[in-house]
This record gives C-alpha cells, sequence and structure tokens, in this order.
C-alpha cells in the first residue's frame, strides 16, 4: 500500500524550526488539502516532504520506505511527484524535452511521454516542439503537472497550482487533478488558497499556524467558522 505517514516531523532552515511536531496521514489515493494564511508553513511542508529543507527530524514513511533517509531523487523514484511554486520548467528546452525529463524517474525505464498526459493536456501537445520558455503561465504550470505525470508518480505534490494563472485555464488545471485523483486513483496533496476548490475536490484537510497543525479533519467539517477564524485575513 502506498500510504504515506508522517510523525512529529521538525523541519529546519538553519538552525530555525519552520515545521514543528507535524503529524499526518495520506492513505492510497486520498486527497489532502493543506491550508492556512501565508507564512505558516504550508511550502516548507511540501519541501520537507521531498527532502529540500536544511535538516528534518522525525517520522516521514511512504510505502513502508522511510523517506527522511532518502535523497530527493531517491523520493522521487519511490513515487513522488513534485510541482513547486514557480513551476521550474527548463525554458530553453522544449515541451516534448521536459516531459521527456520527467520520465528519468521512472523505475521502469520507459522514455516514452504517457498518452494520458495530452487527454488532459492538449496544448501539450499542440506545442510539443515549442520551448518552455515561450508559454504562458498557465501552459507552464499544465507542462509542469505534465512532467511530473511522466515520471509514473503515486503521490502528486502541488504548491499553489493555480496561483497567478488565467482563469480559463485556472479551471482545466482544477478539473485535470480532481480527475486524475478520482479516476486514475493517484494520491494527491495540495497546498491552495482556494477554498472553494480545496471544499471540492479533497477528502480531508490539514490546517497550519505557525509550522504547527491547529485543525485537521474530513472535509466536510471545514466549516465556513473555520475558515472565518483560521483563513480569512
Amino acid at each position: 500500500m502506498q500510504n504515506m505517514q508522517a510523525r512529529e516531523l521538525f523541519s529546519y532552515y538553519g538552525k530555525s524550526p519552520v515545521i514543528q511536531g507535524v503529524s499526518f496521514d495520506v492513505a492510497q489515493g486520498e486527497f489532502l488539502a493543506v491550508l492556512g494564511r501565508n507564512g505558516v508553513g504550508k511550502t516548507t511542508l511540501l519541501k520537507s516532504i521531498m527532502g529540500l529543507t536544511d535538516r528534518c527530524e522525525g517520522g516521514l514513511i511512504f510505502g513502508g520506505e522511510d523517506l527522511l533517509s532518502r535523497s530527493t531523487p531517491d523520493r522521487a523514484r519511490l513515487g513522488l511527484g513534485y510541482i513547486p511554486q514557480g513551476r521550474e520548467i527548463i525554458p530553453q528546452f522544449t515541451v516534448r524535452e521536459n516531459l521527456v525529463m520527467g520520465t528519468f524517474a521512472r523505475l521502469d525505464g520507459k522514455r516514452e511521454v504517457p498518452e494520458h498526459i495530452f487527454e488532459l493536456f492538449p496544448i501539450l501537445h499542440e506545442f510539443l516542439n515549442r520551448k518552455g520558455g515561450e508559454l504562458s503561465g498557465g501552459q507552464q504550470q499544465q507542462l509542469a503537472i505534465g512532467r511530473a505525470l511522466a515520471m509514473d508518480p503515486k503521490i502528486l505534490i502541488l504548491d499553489e497550482p493555480t496561483e497567478g494563472i488565467q482563469p480559463n485555464i485556472v479551471q482545466q488545471i482544477e478539473e485535470a487533478i480532481i480527475r486524475l485523483n478520482r479516476e486514475n486513483g493517484l494520491g494527491i496533496i495540495l497546498v491552495e488558497q482556494n477554498v472553494t476548490f480545496a471544499r471540492a475536490a479533497s477528502d480531508r484537510f490539514l490546517l497550519l499556524d505557525k509550522g504547527r497543525v491547529v485543525l485537521e479533519g474530513r472535509t466536510d467539517e471545514l466549516s465556513d467558522a473555520v475558515v472565518e477564524r483560521h483563513l480569512t485575513f
């Protein structure tokens, strides 16, 4: 079973703990929304899962494997697909080359780009030979998600995937994420400011404040009162 368990996770930049005693579970195929105001540690939590902070302590298990003892590339090979803020595609590479890069983390050695990526995002097929840097912000986000899918992940980890993107593409991306979860059984860990989308898409939520979990539960428990107390500015 491709479950993830975090237990009393502490994550540091330098000597400062940004994530403090965070515990959570993500069952196989589950959709977890990570919520909270700006600057509370949401991005750092995702980076901690991928091994991108200075130091991490506690317990972090995925598919029976201890992630904290693994490098970032090893974590990708175990099935963690990560789409960071800013997307981080390679602008001078073509769309095809960016997608093929994603296949390098596959354990089966296949280098073909999976066809379902083009079914989700037809524009990527149309622009296969266009350089990534020539795409719009929304198209680059589609490419970043496609590149992560090319590695055949078990869990997709997304950091505010619709931030700063034109509304028509936001809807395409949201629909694709829901489809990947519900039709393909792909686990999702999503940092998102859009509470409406988090409510519509996720099974469970984790609410952070100052690096700690202040509330967690089923998404149907994410009431207006909770949103008002913890998420409004």
